[in-house]
């Protein structure tokens, strides 16, 4: 699976553009669609995210920055010695190149996080988040197959590519969220 991963976020590499978090399709519920595509990337950003990708993919999904606020980044890069309990931390040219590029690319705006003034380091904690999720029954999401919410790609078809959109989620054992 990690290779499978490794693979799509290369992939979104060589396309030069990253996506951002998509709520709700606007087509189906009315709601505004965040999922439009982000100006091109640098090759020094896509540099840094494939450093990213390595290090921080290694163990789990490598989130997109958009899903927090460049303080959530900050307090989460600082605190790698006691990384949810794992010392994750990285060599300092290398903490450097992928904090810079998870706060330069952070979201700009609390209508993405809705986190105020909060500085959260788990995008479950975010409101956006738990508006998006409150109608899943823990159940799907303590299953085997998907654990926690921390494992986006067990629902999300097209996370890798940065897409969240309804009609392209499939719950293991459930199926289509709709």
């Amino acid at each position: 699976m990690k290779t499978v991963l490794n693979l799509s976020v290369a992939a979104l590499v060589l396309a030069g553009s990253i996506y951002l978090y998509a709520g709700d399709d606007y087509e189906e519920h009315g709601h505004h669609v965040s999922s439009v595509a982000a100006k091109p990337m640098t090759q020094r950003d896509k540099s840094a995210m494939a450093l990213y990708t390595k290090e921080c993919g290694s163990c789990h999904f490598a989130y997109q920055p958009e899903f927090l606020p460049k303080r959530s980044w900050d307090k989460t890069m600082n605190t790698l010695d006691n990384h949810f309990g794992t010392n994750a931390t990285l060599d300092p040219a290398d903490h450097k190149t992928i904090q810079g590029y998870l706060t330069t690319h952070a979201s700009k705006s609390d209508r993405m996080t809705g986190m105020g003034g909060e500085v959260a380091i788990r995008i479950s904690e975010t409101p956006n988040f738990k508006r998006e999720h409150r109608e899943i029954p823990q159940k799907m999401v303590t299953q085997a197959e998907v654990k926690s919410f921390a494992n986006c790609t067990a629902c999300h078809t097209k996370a890798a590519g940065g897409s969240y959109r309804e009609r392209e989620v499939r719950i293991p054992n459930y199926g289509s969220w709709e």
